[in-house]
């Protein structure tokens, strides 16, 4: 069987909703916060290197605070998402702040990974079953005709927060539990017992059955999606850029929709029971404390996490 596969943790925009990130705050009283559980899952799961996407910005910040401790129990790399990091022929359009997105953030990483690779945002708890199974899927495929990619999918209804809005790639699948269509949905709200999105700032409202299979950007790719993100990017900005300079994003599912409708890709959907939680919003952070201590005390996490 070919390499090991790598886990990619994107964290470049870690810090910046926060102010810093000295600002996160812990999920115990040990200090560690959400990516530690993901680690620890990833690591238990058998994955033995860590890649982190981080901004030059916050270097030296996140490996005070994160980076060199993980180094301690894990294999650890930086890669750099940059906005100049760009295609020959173009520039950084004048005003732009927002970083370029999932897919350009995985583009990054097109040097130091050329085997399979998981990819996590930095900042929400997955569940332990989702690295299990997609450690293991990553494992045993390899592209043929298709390309063979992975996904896990979450029910929607196990990733609402009481507290605002939220974006999901919603899900179809066909009867065999491959990938259809992901369609980025950017406003979810949950409406007393219903989930509901809209297009049009809040003037109608659709809702999406309990059924629904979301993203949360739990991924599992072979090398050869970096080499597709790579060579569809610069078609990307040159449509995209003129409409809409500072805002445009080039989305990890965009990508893999097109691969979908050409043909050229087949994702299998591994579908996790566990409850997804992620802090939002600050009001998040208490659901997200609370859930930790329960998932200790049903002994699924150590009461330290990491023995030092």
């Amino acid at each position: 069987m070919g390499k090991k596969p790598v886990l990619v943790i994107m964290a470049a925009g870690m810090g910046s909703r926060y102010g810093g990130l000295k600002q996160i705050d812990p999920v115990d009283p040990y200090g560690n916060i959400i990516m530690d559980f993901s680690i620890y899952d990833a690591l238990e799961a058998g994955f033995d290197k860590v890649v982190f996407i981080i901004k030059k910005a916050i270097e030296e910040e996140f490996k005070e605070h994160i980076g060199n401790r993980m180094a301690k129990h894990v294999q650890v790399e930086y890669v750099y998402q940059e906005l100049d990091k760009l295609p020959e022929g173009f520039s950084v359009p004048e005003g732009r702040v927002k970083p370029w997105g999932t897919g350009h953030a995985l583009l990054c990483c097109k040097d130091v990974i050329d085997g399979p690779f998981a990819v996590i945002n930095a900042d929400d708890y997955y569940g332990k079953a989702a690295f299990k199974e997609i450690y293991d899927q990553l494992s045993k495929q390899e592209d043929d005709d298709k390309y063979q990619y992975t996904m896990v999918g979450y029910k929607l209804y196990n990733t609402l927060t009481e507290n605002g809005h939220v974006a999901r790639g919603v899900c179809s699948t066909d009867a065999a539990g491959k990938l259809t269509d992901i369609v980025e949905r950017t406003k979810i709200e949950k409406h007393g017992n219903v989930a509901e999105y809209t297009e049009d700032d809040g003037k109608t409202w659709t809702p999406l059955p309990e059924d629904t299979l979301v993203s949360m950007n739990l991924w599992g790719f072979t090398a050869s999606f970096l080499k597709e993100l790579d060579e569809r990017f610069a078609a990307f900005l040159k449509k995209n850029i003129e409409v809409n300079p500072l805002k445009c994003e080039y989305f990890i599912p965009f990508v893999v929709d097109e691969l979908l409708k050409e043909g050229k890709a087949e994702v299998t959907v591994l579908k996790s029971i566990d409850r997804w939680y992620g802090v939002t919003y600050k009001e998040d952070k208490e659901t997200v404390v609370k859930a930790i201590q329960n998932l200790k005390s049903e002994g699924k996490y150590p009461e330290k996490v990491w023995e030092d």
